[in-house]
């Protein structure tokens, strides 16, 4: 989402997504087709006012014009502005002839799609939240710039490796929409699953359930002492495969979640997907689900989630740091990969979905290409990671950054979730590659409606594979595939 989601992310407008978050949120749709067209367009001189390129140094190896003003616009969600506000002085100590633009938003589309329009963006974007412009638009209209130039550049702290030898595994791969270059870059690295106080497992004498004969007596212990099972973002309904979509990995294999990225045919009717729909389901119709939760948005399904009125909550783990002010000191704060079926499920209990969130972009059309970049590359450094860890409670790319930091309990819970998982890490990709499908149609008109009560587990799925083939269909949208 992020960042995204989500991302992803503080998902919200007014990740989370997010990806990615605020409380005052109203469902606002995703790029359209004007957007799309307006894209195309661009407009604006191409290159007219492009920064002239600085010179390649062993400290500048991106060759970052040193007087050239930079502007970064960053979406303000649950991961804050701090991080990045202490990185952008981080640059403006290394480049003091040069002025940098500071800005964070929750309306990243409506703010920058003007921008976009006129061929004036900025020159690094974090593009996440409710209102994320759609990855895979951008990139096909040529919107974004190929990021493969820092990743080959020196990295901040040892000129001896590339910035690209000190990311976690993945994360190149996921920038990468079709072929070669790589459009984005994912800042946070996200665990996504099922969160839960262990403190209040522990008050009813269970464990974390691996099966879902498990789940339902764990949630029917909860309800017989007025605690609801479950809980989730009810107006962003979206939140909902962060725990969702890997059951359906793990009940199935990773190959129905790739078939499902892939928009196959049928690839909704896969009998693992109405496993797990019929699951979820039940737990609507046995009254596990916290009565009013369709209603709810992120902030208050978390705030009544971290007051006890529900066991679990589907989220990424930017939740630990976007409750800090609701979650109780001794909550003991935990994220668990997802609940299977039974024994006859494809992968094995810790099977989880961990992946890039955070989506950093560099428009093709900014002034100062190569001090976006630049940013980015100190972000990526180990004491911006550290800082990003120890203030928002989450990893980054970076490939460790955690070396003498005391870790949070969720922060804590979700590497050890990573360590469990081993080589069953998934990452579902629909809402990278196709943001609308996901949360309105998929989120919004299919499982939001399920979850409600309104439509039944066969009159969603044949919703939602009605939209997928639509999408599949549509030829003003970029198509992508799992390599």
């Amino acid at each position: 989402m992020g960042s995204t989601s989500a991302h992803n992310n503080r998902e919200g407008v007014g990740r989370r997504d997010l990806i990615k978050r605020s409380a005052a949120l109203g469902l606002i749709s995703v790029p359209t087709m004007s957007f799309l067209s307006a894209c195309a367009s661009s407009g604006g001189d191409d290159n007219g006012d492009k920064a002239k390129a600085g010179k390649k140094t062993a400290k500048n190896p991106l060759g970052v014009n040193d007087t050239a003003g930079m502007e970064f616009v960053l979406f303000d969600g649950g991961f804050g502005k701090e991080y990045a506000e202490d990185a952008v002085k981080i640059y403006e100590k290394g480049f003091p002839g040069a002025k940098v633009k500071f800005s964070a938003t929750q309306k990243i589309q409506s703010t920058l799609q003007p921008r976009f329009n006129q061929g004036t963006p900025p020159d690094l974007i974090d593009n996440s939240g409710a209102e994320q412009m759609d990855m895979g638009v951008l990139a096909g209209k040529k919107q974004l710039t190929d990021l493969t130039p820092l990743l080959d550049a020196a990295s901040y702290d040892d000129p001896n490796k590339k910035v690209r030898d000190t990311l976690r595994p993945g994360i190149v791969e996921m920038g990468r929409l079709d072929g070669d270059p790589v459009w984005i870059m994912y800042y946070a690295y996200t665990v996504y699953g099922v969160w839960y106080s262990q403190k209040a497992l522990d008050s009813l004498d269970a464990e974390y359930p691996q099966t879902w004969d498990q789940m339902l007596a764990v949630c029917e212990k909860a309800k017989k002492k007025g605690i609801a099972g479950w809980t989730y973002a009810g107006k962003y309904p979206y939140y909902l495969p962060f725990s969702l979509y890997p059951m359906i990995g793990k009940v199935g294999g990773r190959e129905v979640l790739d078939a499902i990225d892939n928009l196959e045919p049928n690839a909704w009717k896969h009998p693992a997907v109405k496993a797990c729909f019929d699951a979820y389901y039940e737990l609507y119709k046995k009254g596990y689900v916290l009565k009013g939760t369709p209603g709810l948005d992120h902030i208050q399904s978390q705030t009544a989630w971290a007051k006890g009125k529900a066991l679990f909550i589907p989220n990424g783990s930017w939740v630990e740091n976007e409750s800090a002010n609701v979650i109780p000191k001794d909550f003991n704060l935990a994220v668990s990969a997802p609940t299977g079926i039974d024994s006859s499920d494809k992968l094995p209990f810790g099977t989880i979905w961990a992946s890039g969130g955070e989506p950093f972009i560099v428009p093709a059309k900014a002034k100062n290409a190569e001090g976006g970049m630049e940013q980015l590359r100190i972000m990526l450094s180990e004491a911006s990671s550290k800082n990003f860890t120890s203030k928002v409670k989450s990893l980054t790319a970076f490939n460790g950054g955690t070396t003498g930091i005391t870790l949070t309990p969720g922060l804590k819970s979700g590497v050890a979730a990573l360590e469990l998982a081993g080589q069953n890490i998934l990452n579902p990709r629909l809402q990278d590659w196709y943001v609308q499908l996901q949360k309105e149609q998929i989120g919004v008109g299919g499982l939001g409606e399920m979850m409600a009560g309104r439509a039944t587990p066969a009159e969603t799925i044949k919703k939602i594979q009605a939209f997928a083939d639509a999408t599949a269909k549509d030829t003003s949208i970029k198509h992508y595939k799992h390599q």
